[in-house]
């Protein structure tokens, strides 16, 4: 096995010696806070004076690279003739300007919608079928890996070609917003009382932390939040009855260019977060709901922010009244008023406009780590905002900590963690400048530790009992803005570190709390703590389901040998299933579970193979398993079709669900409630009009099951080992649907 040193994190041995020799220190207390705006403004502005000064060296340079990317050659050449029967192969290599092969680049045919990911030696093969061929035909074959620049070539294909294609990709740093995705990627009532607590029906990380999502439990009531509108349906009395429609966004607010994508319930308010591109911030608006499921719009405020969209979290969270959510803001380098980018808010109301904007973080509430930032890089703020949802105006405040703009961040039910580093750019060191700030949820300083590698998404992540912080984290991994979680690469380890350890961020975590792990081969990396142990392993992400096998990973993360589980299809997805795992995923026809039973020596002990089917929603929120008891309960799960790409749910309307019951020995399937409405282009959608947070999920209530597909509400009855449909309404109410002429 490979030392420590380097297949962890390619730390430098001087660094290890200075966190050996530190392994003993009293951590040096909380990170450092600004004692002014004069005292913020002279740091940040030092900062842009260096970023301005090294970026002049680098010109030079990066210029002469560019032009060196942009002479590489693009040779296709023929190595086969034509045949009337045959399919066309499309082969090549993916390369770096240097001619080093690059691994994990998307590789993808747009018109014909096929696409291959390059191996290790930088290889790619696609296998165009006759059928598509039926005349000569001028495709556009483009390459992709985040952090590099796309290229793109034409090819005339014809049935039985053999072509050969050189691909030369270079670097760049660049975020994406959600609106240019590509799809052949590889974004009134009186208050009523507080409702008394029930299980939670989404499948949140923590118990006691929500989570938000697109469908929420009040009372008597299920509330949706679906293409800029929200509904309420009636279960109360054992109904199934829709109640109330409005405007996800208050009366005379424009929506265009805002998603309005998080759905969360407190008490008599309903919250709903979405992201302005028109406007530039996260939008909170609140309503309230009454006994009998009515809404009304109550104000909706507006945040300073940068985009926190990420293709697998929530940015928000709910514990007791207190909203909690994460957004970062940056800082462009030379800006002249910094002060002027601080967390702000301002509200709307009806007849009054928007508000100015006030500040909501004071200088002592912004943070910097003790070591010096990397002056090279993009410089963020940070910021977590917490707001009080039982006072009757909506009162929040933020803290902040300025750091390198990539982040993943992770809620437990006493801190939110934020993992920051360095996005991919020429030139960057895999380690450089990555940190690993706590912000504590009672409001005490951040602390923070210099950190190596990220994390890829929430999931990698673990605030556990015994006083220790877990992260996987892998070598090469950009953080999970916009889709850069769908890529990372490098070593993987874990780090199990003390949280008394974090200090005022000028300590690094010594190389002995990395735990070196079995790198996965593979794209779209997933994992997820389950108990007292972890897996991961890679599969397909949001891109066409592939033929493949896999290795599930998986190890007690306190110490103890690494089990691996070959399995014949793709890791899409890891679910706590009691107090066992379920890992599911595609073989790029038919859709596979295996249930993991946990333990000295974790093995696969059921297994459920729905033949011709995919994934209907990637998101962590499609899955919920009810428990029944420790060992035994039903899970659901949007399907689709067979080959159907991850993305399908933005473009094709809304899974069916399948229902599968674990006796703890084997699945039974139960069968599936079936979407019947797929077309909503005629719902009048003024807003949101994209279901980037899915469109289908199971939901398990007071021993009702239901089927939340798109428009549809569904209710199933389980009967032995089958489940038939009840009843079904659309709660698109008359009036919302455009008329046609």
């Amino acid at each position: 096995m490979r030392p420590y040193q380097v297949i962890l994190v390619s730390l430098p041995f001087a660094l290890f010696a200075a966190s050996s020799q530190a392994q003993n220190a009293v951590p040096s207390g909380t990170m450092p806070a600004f004692q002014s705006d004069a005292e913020l403004l002279r740091y940040v502005r030092a900062l842009a004076q260096e970023n301005v000064r090294l970026r002049e060296e680098a010109a030079a340079a990066a210029k002469a690279a560019e032009a060196a990317c942009a002479a590489a050659a693009l040779p296709t050449t023929v190595l086969g003739g034509p045949s009337s029967v045959r399919a066309a192969v499309l082969g090549g290599t993916v390369r770096d300007p240097s001619g080093a092969a690059i691994s994990g680049a998307r590789v993808t045919l747009g018109a014909i919608a096929l696409g291959v990911t390059s191996g290790a030696d930088g290889r790619f093969r696609i296998v165009v079928p006759a059928e598509s061929l039926a005349a000569p035909r001028t495709v556009s074959i483009s390459a992709r890996q985040v952090g590099r620049r796309l290229r793109s070539a034409t090819v005339v294909l014809h049935r039985g070609d053999s072509v050969d294609v050189a691909m030369t990709l270079c670097t760049e740093q660049s975020i994406r917003r959600r609106g240019a995705m590509s799809l052949n990627y590889s974004d009134g009532p009186s208050p009523a009382p507080a409702p008394a607590k029930e299980p939670s029906i989404t499948n949140n990380q923590h118990a006691g932390v929500d989570e938000g999502d697109i469908v929420k439990l009040h009372g008597d009531h299920l509330v949706m939040l679906r293409r800029g509108r929200l509904f309420t349906v009636a279960i109360g009395g054992n109904a199934l009855r829709p109640i109330a429609a409005v405007d996800a966004f208050g009366p005379g607010v424009d929506p265009n260019g805002t998603w309005y994508d998080e759905l969360l319930v407190s008490d008599d308010k309903v919250v709903v977060i979405g992201y302005s591109y028109a406007r530039g911030g996260t939008e909170v608006g609140v309503f309230g709901i009454d006994r009998g499921g009515s809404l009304r719009h109550l104000a909706t405020y507006q945040l300073r922010s940068n985009d926190y969209y990420s293709a697998r979290n929530y940015a928000s969270r709910l514990i007791g009244s207190k909203l909690v959510f994460y957004t970062p803001l940056y800082l462009p380098a030379g800006i002249e008023d910094p002060l002027a980018q601080l967390p702000a808010m301002r509200s709307w109301r009806a007849g009054a406009g928007e508000a100015p904007f006030h500040r909501i973080v004071a200088a002592r509430r912004i943070y910097r780590p003790a070591r010096e930032l990397d002056a090279s890089g993009a410089l963020a703020m940070h910021t977590v905002t917490v707001c009080d949802l039982a006072a009757l105006e909506l009162e929040c405040q933020a803290t902040v900590v300025l750091g390198p703009p990539g982040r993943v961040f992770y809620v437990s039910g006493s801190a939110v963690y934020v993992w920051t580093s360095e996005w991919a750019r020429p030139g960057r060191s895999e380690t450089a400048s990555a940190m690993l700030v706590r912000m504590p949820l009672d409001g005490s300083s951040p602390s923070a530790l210099s950190v190596a590698g990220s994390p890829v998404d929430q999931f990698s992540f673990l605030e556990s009992n015994d006083g220790q912080l877990n992260v996987l984290v892998r070598a090469a991994a950009n953080g999970d803005a916009m889709f850069a979680v769908e890529h990372s690469a490098g070593s993987a380890a874990l780090l199990r570190v003390p949280i008394t350890s974090f200090g005022d961020g000028g300590r690094s975590a010594p190389w002995w709390l990395y735990r070196t792990l079995p790198t996965p081969e593979g794209d779209s990396f997933q994992n997820r703590f389950v108990g007292d142990h972890l897996l991961y392993g890679t599969g397909n992400g949001w891109g066409r389901p592939r033929s493949a096998v896999s290795t599930l990973y998986v190890l007690p993360w306190k110490g103890g040998d690494v089990t691996r589980i070959g399995l014949p299809y793709g890791v899409d997805r890891i679910e706590v299933m009691g107090s066992s795992a379920v890992v599911i995923g595609t073989d790029g026809r038919d859709l596979h579970f295996s249930g993991i039973r946990l333990g000295p020596t974790p093995e696969i002990v059921q297994r459920y193979t729905m033949a011709g089917a995919s994934q209907g929603e990637l998101r962590s929120h499609g899955f919920f398993y009810r428990s029944d008891d420790a060992s035994t309960g039903v899970l659901g799960l949007p399907v689709r079709g067979p080959g159907r790409p991850g993305y399908s749910h933005l473009i094709d309307g809304s899974a069916s669900i399948l229902f599968l019951r674990n006796d703890g020995e084997g699945f039974r399937e139960l069968g599936t409630l079936e979407a019947h409405a797929r077309d909503v282009s005629d719902d009048a959608c003024k807003a949101s009009c994209i279901d980037w947070y899915g469109n289908a999920r199971p939901i398990f209530v007071r021993g009702r099951v239901f089927a939340l597909m798109g428009y549809e509400m569904v209710e199933g009855r389980v009967a032995g080992d089958r489940i038939d449909e009840l009843r079904r309404v659309s709660y698109l109410l008359p009036g919302m649907t455009a008329v046609r002429h």
